[in-house]
């Protein structure tokens, strides 16, 4: 009986909502987050102190509540989506944005989005536009394309083209090619969603042209093949070239589609990948017999996600007359961004979009990196015995985009005596840098930093080494 009614009186000599809303300490925060959220994080604080005392009879400090709400006015305050220092050496991270777009891009992005714009009005003509046609003749200049269409991203590309040109017939897809991508884009899924009915045809290693040949009743309307991304089948294997496929379904009146993927715009030689890669470019892609290409824009395009569908202009007419295509439209930001990468594209300045500067960086430019980088954390970071190494190590395109190909780079290896790489790991983690970790050494790979980030790791080790 003596303990509840300490208890109780606990829970009495707790203030009121409207008491700790009324101090100072808490008004100050009504402009920061909003009074709404402050009077929901005092209220769940409160539960959580009600909750305590009644189970472990813990007493209430008006501190040690203050100093709780604070935290979370200041949690809060943060943006959830920040920015972190790629230090893995994978250029096109899905998990961290994949690609990076340009200050070009950036600039237009700002600009178009700050102001009004002509996005779906024709200056000469005084009359409504299509906010399609910004980018369409440069994706047709680039690929050689009759026509352009774009969406908010390649999954979106697909499901249009098969729900304007395929629902209700039949789309045949080899099974070696009927892959998940990203957890959610799945081949099956997508194709049951459009309408259209899935023919596999085929086995998962080979597939042969009489495969799809055979397939083919009076109720298909497409062959389709699908980009792997980081599926990869090695040792005896068979698929059907594209011309042949091309033919076949022009033979039977029927469509050849390509999801293409990653969508490269110019030779991977250009941007320093490698000349005997599977990979080929869009306009390729076209030359080859497809009558629709789809792709993504920010994975080696190095644009603003975007899903771009590119082809006969008989088919891009279908597609973009179809009710699904407002619903998949891309915005006035991401539509000047992508326009303004094209343009880049257009007069080849390569190294303006960080996709491809990072891509084309030579051997001798990352090991000064490297060298520049090992130097800084010597001269600044002292007194710790830490062990530092210039080394060799293997990047990556990322995105899906030559996932058999590692990209040969540099970086630095950093052992300390005093935490396991694991725990370094973990804590630069905390400080939003990414890194590798390889038996009891972390390792910066320096491809992916961008200027001025070697000054944010050496703020960072300093934190975690108490340096």
């Amino acid at each position: 009986m003596a303990v509840m009614n300490e208890i109780n009186n606990k829970l009495r000599n707790i203030p009121s909502v409207d008491i700790i809303l009324s101090q100072d300490w808490v008004e100050f925060w009504f402009s920061k987050i909003g009074r709404s959220n402050v009077k929901r994080i005092i209220n769940q604080q409160l539960s959580i102190i009600r909750s305590q005392i009644i189970s472990d009879n813990k007493s209430f400090t008006l501190d040690d509540f203050k100093n709780s709400c604070l935290e979370k006015f200041y949690s809060a305050l943060q943006s959830s989506l920040k920015r972190v220092i790629n230090a893995t050496g994978v250029v096109i991270h899905t998990n961290l944005g994949r690609s990076l777009i340009s200050d070009e891009a950036i600039d237009a992005m700002n600009n178009i989005s700050r102001y009004y714009s002509n996005l779906e009005y024709d200056i000469q003509k005084g009359s409504r536009g299509h906010r399609n046609s910004h980018i369409e003749n440069l994706l047709c200049n680039l690929t050689g394309s009759e026509a352009a269409f774009v969406v908010n991203n390649n999954a979106a590309a697909v499901l249009l083209c098969l729900c304007a040109l395929a629902k209700n017939s039949e789309v045949i897809v080899s099974r070696g090619e009927l892959v998940e991508i990203g957890g959610s884009f799945r081949i099956p899924d997508i194709m049951a969603l459009s309408g259209a009915k899935l023919v596999e045809v085929g086995t998962t290693n080979r597939t042969h042209l009489k495969d799809y040949e055979n397939a083919i009743t009076e109720n298909t309307s497409m062959l389709l093949k699908i980009h792997p991304s980081n599926f990869k089948i090695e040792g005896f294997t068979t698929s059907p070239e594209r011309k042949d496929l091309s033919e076949l379904a022009h033979s039977k009146n029927l469509i050849f589609m390509e999801d293409s993927g990653s969508g490269l715009l110019i030779n991977g030689d250009l941007i320093g990948l490698p000349k005997n890669s599977p990979e080929i470019t869009i306009k390729e892609t076209l030359n080859n017999g497809a009558d629709l290409v789809t792709f993504s824009g920010d994975k080696i395009l190095g644009a603003p996600q975007i899903g771009g569908i590119v082809g006969k202009k008989n088919l891009i007419s279908k597609i973009k007359s179809h009710q699904m295509a407002r619903a998949l439209r891309v915005d006035k930001a991401t539509l000047a961004g992508f326009e303004a990468t094209l343009r880049i594209y257009s007069r080849e300045d390569y190294d303006s979009i960080p996709t491809l500067r990072m891509l084309r960086l030579t051997d001798k430019t990352l090991k000064e990196i490297a060298e520049n980088l090992a130097l800084k954390i010597t001269q600044q970071i002292q007194n710790q015995n830490i062990k530092l190494n210039i080394i060799r190590v293997n990047d990556a395109v990322g995105g899906g985009s030559y996932p058999e190909t590692p990209l040969n780079g540099w970086g630095v290896s950093l052992k300390s005596p005093i935490k396991s790489s694991g725990e370094l790991q973990n804590s630069l983690r905390e400080n939003n840098i990414l890194c590798a970790a390889h038996d009891d050494e972390i390792v910066f790979h320096v491809r992916t930093l961008q200027n001025g980030e070697d000054d944010l790791i050496i703020e960072a080790l300093r934190s975690v080494l108490n340096a």
